[in-house]
């Protein structure tokens, strides 16, 4: 059988950092409040010359680094983003050119802050089906660039950031990708949206205080909806795979926010030492989230080879997913 191995993993982070009282300043908010609703102290935020290109070209060159792996040798490189550089080009191929990866076939992949999953899950099926070799996969969003810095539901919430994995076809192990889950629910798109700049409502044709330019999201029903999907993404991933919580090393779950991720890993019975969380240091990085921690994570020793990692994420479509990785 042919599986999908973590060969190297990178990261892209801006280097301005705005904290809680930095946003003190700006919004009627304060650090006491956002840490306890959410867990967030600090996050990095993109330079106005800075996009998610810059970033993800970063992280691709640390993990293809860390791989081994020349760019020639990429088949497919994927990015998962919702706030890519532009409508058009693709990011990925922003990054492919940038890179000088040749011969990879480059295109993004929208599923917000479960990008990465759903990208995860397309390059193994890639690599199982003897379709590509080599796939970079970079999960990567800049969306301090749509919040309205008037909103403290909202403004608190997100920095920027890239994670960046290189997955290479192995035959003879148990190591990589072992089981993916991928769902949606496409009636509540409604409670986290941006409206303004898509084919909907045109820049074009529309003026900005018409459509909402920014994000929107709809607390409650969001946090109901989390609280929900992560849980039943973990259950399912791993009644697919076969195991259970016991044989779990690390949970590197999408850091939205910390009393969510507590809760799902509540509900799978995950003790506090498994958890994996940045999310005070970067706050809800959408789909850079996951790759992000996974890089932490390996670069700090949390994850050695054969250990079992679990990642799940869930965001605006609705969409929601898990993937189980032996490291």
């Amino acid at each position: 059988m042919i599986r999908s191995v973590v060969k190297g993993v990178g990261h892209g982070v801006p280097s301005k950092i705005m904290t809680n009282f930095d946003l003190e300043k700006i919004v009627d908010t304060n650090d006491e409040w956002i840490t306890q609703r959410t867990g967030i102290k600090e996050r990095r935020i993109c330079a106005p010359e800075e996009a998610a290109s810059d970033l993800s070209i970063w992280a691709a060159k640390e993990a293809l680094a860390q791989a081994g792996l020349d760019p020639l040798d990429i088949d497919h490189l994927i990015v998962g983003t919702v706030s890519g550089d532009f409508c058009f080009p693709s990011t990925a191929c922003i990054v492919q050119d940038a890179i000088g990866a040749k011969n990879a076939a480059s295109y993004d992949l929208g599923a917000a802050c479960a990008g990465f999953i759903y990208s995860l899950n397309i390059a193994d099926g890639l690599i199982r089906s003897g379709m590509a070799k080599n796939i970079l996969v970079i999960g990567v969003d800049t969306l301090s660039k749509f919040v309205d810095w008037t909103d403290r539901s909202t403004c608190v919430l997100f920095g920027d950031a890239a994670g960046a994995m290189v997955l290479t076809a192995e035959e003879g192990t148990d190591r990589g990708i072992m089981e993916s889950v991928l769902m949606s629910d496409g009636s509540g798109g409604k409670h986290i949206t941006l409206e303004f700049g898509g084919s909907r409502y045109p820049a074009s044709e529309y003026k900005r205080e018409d459509y909402s330019a920014h994000i929107y999201m709809n607390g409650a029903e969001t946090y109901r909806f989390a609280v929900s999907a992560l849980g039943d993404a973990c259950c399912k991933v791993m009644e697919k795979a076969g195991i259970t919580a016991d044989d779990i090393a690390l949970f590197v779950p999408h850091q939205a926010n910390v009393r969510i991720i507590e809760s799902a890993a509540k509900r799978i019975g995950l003790p506090e030492e498994k958890i994996f969380l940045n999310i005070a240091k970067y706050g809800n990085t959408s789909a850079g989230s996951i790759p992000l921690g996974l890089y932490e994570a390996d670069r700090d020793g949390r994850l050695k080879k054969g250990d079992i990692v679990l990642t799940v994420g869930f965001g605006a479509g609705l969409v929601w997913g898990a993937n189980l990785i032996r490291w």
